[in-house]
Parts: C-alpha cells; structure tokens; sequence
C-alpha cells in the first residue's frame, strides 16, 4: 500500500514539474509569436514616406532603438530640454541631431554592457513596471547606414512625433528636464528622468513603435522587438 502511494505521489509531483516547466517554455513561444504576428500587421497601412519634409532616422544597436531627430527645426527646438551644460563635454551640445530612446531605469544606468546583465534586473524590467529614462545623445550629420535609417516625415507627421517624445520627459517645478548627471555612457549623451513605465508589453523598441504610430508612419501594432522596428525600414 505504502509503495502504491509513493508512486502516486511521486506521479502528481512529476506532473506538476512538467506542468510547470511547460508553463515556463509557452511565456516566451507566446510572446515572440505575437510579436512577430503583430509585427507583421501594419498600422497606418495607407501611408507613404513624403517626397519633401523633415528626416528623421531611426537608429538601432541590434537590440535598442533611438529616434534621430534635428536638434532645431520649426517643430521643437530640443536645446532647452537637452542643453550641452548638461554633458560631460559640452561641445558634443554643438551636435546638429539628437538621438532620444527610453528605457527601464534600472537596466539603463546599471547594464551599459550585456555582460553587466543579471537576471533580476531583467526580471524587473520586464515585469517590475519600474521608473524610465529617456536616453539622449548628441550627434552630428548622422547619414544612412545599415543601422540608421532615414524617413521624411511632412510637417504635421514630425509635429506629432515631436510631442509624442516631448511629453515623455519629466519636469522639475521650474518646468525643466531632470538629468541623471554623471550617468551617461560617454561624453556626448546623457539620461533624463520619464514619464510613463516599462515592461514586456512597454519595451524600448514599442516605444519606438508608438512613437512612429503617433506620427503616422506605417509599422507594426505592436513592436517590442528591434527587428519589428528595423525590418520595415529596408
């Protein structure tokens, strides 16, 4: 009787390791299929770039993507909300673009490597809903490459791609941008303080994705991954 029983339990609990194992597999087979399913079905489905206007790149880094926009043009002039006292070398501020992504918080200022890494921040980042940085680097003359790609963008496009962007960073009480100074990753770029949060569903690349949503511009409805982004823009 006693041996009918251990194998009983010994059944159960075999079953409910694999139920769990098996759980564990399907959450990332389920998000990667929605993101590529998602990817694939396009918002703003009738848009096509425009002849004349602002260009804008999007730049990626094989996993994170920016949005390259001029510093000044009759949109939004970036200097006041990314001004070079804020840089560890102010004359990267003379920089005729900038590049804004966001991003976890955590992940931002303690992963600037891959190796860097650990399993709870990526944890949290996905699943925390933790505080956002807006990363923001200065720079010059950017042009087309296989990792930056332009869009020309009508007036009314870039004026709603501007405000989506603008109304992400965080204000003091005097109405300024708050800086994360003496974090950035070199001389030229520096982290800013957000508005809104991240996770799986919210990733830097969606960010992205809803950023170029907001402004018109054909892209998948849901775009967590850098490949959702960079693949529309061949």
């Amino acid at each position: 009787m006693k041996a009918v029983l251990a194998s009983i339990r010994g059944s159960r609990a075999a079953r409910i390791a694999l139920w769990a194992v098996g759980t564990i597999l399907a959450v990332p087979v389920a998000f990667f299929l929605a993101a590529a399913i998602l990817g694939l079905i396009p918002a703003n489905a009738g848009w096509t770039e425009a002849e004349r206007g602002t260009t804008i790149f999007v730049r990626s880094n094989g996993v994170h993507t920016w949005i390259v926009m001029p510093k000044v043009s009759e949109a939004i002039d970036w200097r006041p909300y990314a001004p070079p006292s804020h840089l560890a070398d102010s004359r990267y501020g003379r920089a005729s673009h900038v590049a804004i992504g966001y991003g976890n918080r955590e992940f931002y200022l303690n992963t600037p490597t891959w190796g860097d890494l650990t399993v709870s921040t990526a944890f949290f980042a996905a699943f925390g809903n933790g505080p956002t940085l807006l990363h923001v680097d200065h720079v010059h003359d950017p042009r087309p490459d296989e990792l930056q790609r332009p869009i020309v963008l009508r007036p009314e496009e870039y004026r709603r791609l501007a405000e989506f962007v603008r109304v992400r960073f965080q204000l003091d009480g005097a109405g300024r941008t708050i800086p994360v100074l003496g974090r950035g990753y070199g001389p030229s770029d520096m982290f800013y303080e957000a508005e809104g949060g991240y996770s799986f569903v919210l990733t830097c690349n969606e960010w992205t994705g809803r950023a170029l949503r907001a402004a018109g511009v054909r892209t998948g409805l849901w775009t967590p991954l850098e490949q959702s982004i960079m693949w529309r823009l061949d």
